[in-house]
């Protein structure tokens, strides 16, 4: 069902591009269509978009001490259909939409000691439905700008697993729930007329759903041996998305495949005329300044082949990375509709913290959980993409793309600090050597959309969505707090990843603009990747399950010159 929504989506946005007899290029027709646009009319379109998520676990043994939350970046895609009624430059709607995710996201839940095993717990949405009122404001001297805002009910699907973590030979305890619960949902977001068929838009939206009551397993504390009975955990989940959608207008005039060349915008005398996009080759670059935080996390389990690899013998966390970047980036335009387009950038960070938590009740430590620093942060990345615009003309540009994506970052940990358990020593306060560093990397390939549309003389609004199908990751993990050094050689592959940005710019002339955008990156592996420990003292340990994820968002800043 997952998988048939999202392919849906994804056709559902080429067949209503596909379908315009006269697709807009970039001469002007003959054919004028109405000065001012009406927004009344039923509608139809597909979407695509993705995000940030969050699912929290609360604890029926007491207040956590770590954990209870757990990250769910997704990717979605889908349709919505829906009917607006327009008073003056008011415009009333409802509407509709489906879309099936592809997320999920692990964490520690259910650790209200050290001297408790505590759980894995993991949680990922499949599907949303969401049932909106709009209420907008149409601006612009012709009325093809739309700001809305949207808010009503809201239904998902959200699975997962509550899997108690290594317990010593103890039987293994694990829930599984997959549930759908009514939730809500608000949002906000900008709709810009095409042709006299067809609309873009970029919208954000939050939802929030409450959860079922999922029941646990027994448990084992040591010391004193106890077994804890089973209880259960009640889920809550919200989520921040972002979408690019393109709608088709019914009743609109057939033979009207696009607006006339007359200047969509009113100009007082003297004033700059609008800046159209080129017809022929093109060029823009510039170079923007990235504020973000980052987020690496590897889950190594304690399973054989015959469990469940969500059971976990330890767990890194490196979280609250907060660093800045500068890049480089630029688009090509050819006159057939083709463009390249692509980024490069380098950063680094001296913030940040890396909880590295064990489960090791045979050697009398139930759950153990160090805290260090982090510093000598470095990430690189890049982006190359091909794409084609299927919807073109002077004011805007839709179109899909292929591409590759690189993501690269190291950092060391400083410090070591136990918190849960007192009976696993670290070092002592004070002591900030170097106990450890990781490195990681990360290659996919991506499949998106991007829309470039002017909503004024002078603003302008991009967009970008990728879906990451596969994700491949290779990673080192030295641990330098030993007799002697060691590391664990990490490699990952499968699982998915999903990379979305907009920005929203001013042209300061015909040539050169400055703009602020937001930028959200995802990545993961399947559960069945593996770890393998690779040294002298470890050399010859079979390979083991794990799972890698990492996350870096934020906002930037960017100037470009455009040539063409």
């Amino acid at each position: 069902m997952r998988c048939r929504i999202i392919f849906c989506g994804a056709a559902t946005i080429a067949l209503v591009a596909s379908s315009a007899v006269k697709p807009a290029g970039l001469e002007p027709q003959l054919k004028l269509p109405q000065a001012v646009w009406n927004w009344s009319g039923g509608y139809i379109g597909g979407h695509a978009g993705g995000g940030y998520g969050r699912t929290s676990f609360s604890n029926p043994h007491g207040p956590s001490i770590y954990g209870g939350i757990v990250d769910t970046p997704a990717f979605l895609a889908g349709g919505q259909i829906g009917y607006n009624w327009q008073n003056n430059s008011w415009v009333f709607g409802i509407e509709l939409d489906a879309s099936g995710s592809v997320s999920e996201g692990t964490n520690t839940c259910l650790a209200p000691s050290g001297f408790v095993v505590s759980a894995n717990c993991k949680a990922g949405p499949s599907l949303f439905a969401t049932g909106t009122g709009r209420l907008g404001y149409a601006f612009g001297a012709l009325g093809h700008t739309l700001a809305y805002l949207k808010a009503g009910l809201a239904w998902q699907n959200n699975r997962g697993d509550v899997v108690n973590n290594y317990e010593g030979g103890w039987p293994q305890g694990k829930t599984h729930f997959d549930d759908g619960r009514a939730g809500g949902i608000i949002g906000l977001g900008v709709e810009q007329t095409l042709t006299p068929a067809w609309s873009v838009n970029v919208e954000y939206d939050y939802l929030h759903f409450g959860g079922p009551n999922v029941a646990t397993a027994s448990t084992v504390q040591f010391p004193p041996f106890a077994i804890l009975p089973a209880d259960t955990t009640s889920l809550a989940s919200n989520y921040h998305i972002g979408k690019i959608g393109l709608n088709y207008h019914f009743g609109a005039d057939p033979e009207a495949a696009q607006w006339s060349d007359a200047p969509l915008y009113g100009k007082s005398a003297g004033s700059v005329p609008p800046i159209f996009y080129a017809p022929g080759w093109s060029f823009e670059g510039g170079s923007r300044l990235w504020l973000s935080r980052g987020r690496f996390q590897w889950d190594r389990s304690a399973a054989h082949e015959d469990e469940d690899p969500g059971m976990l013998i330890s767990r890194l966390t490196y979280h609250g990375l907060d660093g800045f970047s500068g890049e480089l980036f630029g688009r090509v335009d050819s006159p057939w509709g083709v463009f390249l387009k692509s980024n490069l950038g380098i950063g680094g960070f001296n913030k940040g913290k890396d909880n590295d938590e064990d489960w090791r009740p045979h050697e009398g430590l139930s759950y153990q959980n160090t805290l260090s620093d982090q510093s000598n942060g470095r990430f690189t990345y890049y982006t190359a993409d091909v794409g084609y615009d299927f919807l073109r003309s002077t004011d805007y540009k839709v179109g899909g793309f292929i591409g590759w994506t690189y993501y690269g970052q190291s950092s060391d940990s400083i410090g070591c600090v136990e918190f849960a358990n007192p009976r696993n020593r670290c070092l002592n306060p004070g002591d900030n050597r170097i106990v450890g560093s990781q490195d990681t990397q990360w290659n996919a390939p991506r499949i998106g959309l991007s829309a470039d549309t002017m909503l004024t003389e002078r603003w302008r609004l991009n967009a970008d969505v990728a879906y990451l199908p596969w994700s491949g990751f290779r990673g080192r993990d030295y641990h330098l707090l030993r007799d002697m050094t060691i590391f664990d050689e990490q490699r990952g592959n499968g699982g998915g990843g999903v990379q979305i940005e907009g920005v929203l710019s001013y042209s300061i002339t015909k040539n050169i603009s400055v703009g602020v955008g937001g930028r959200y990156w995802a990545m993961w592996t399947k559960k069945d990747s593996d770890s393998l420990c690779s040294s002298r003292g470890c050399a010859g340990e079979p390979l083991t399950f794990a799972k890698y994820s990492m996350e870096r968002w934020g906002t930037f800043f960017q100037a470009s010159y455009k040539f063409g």
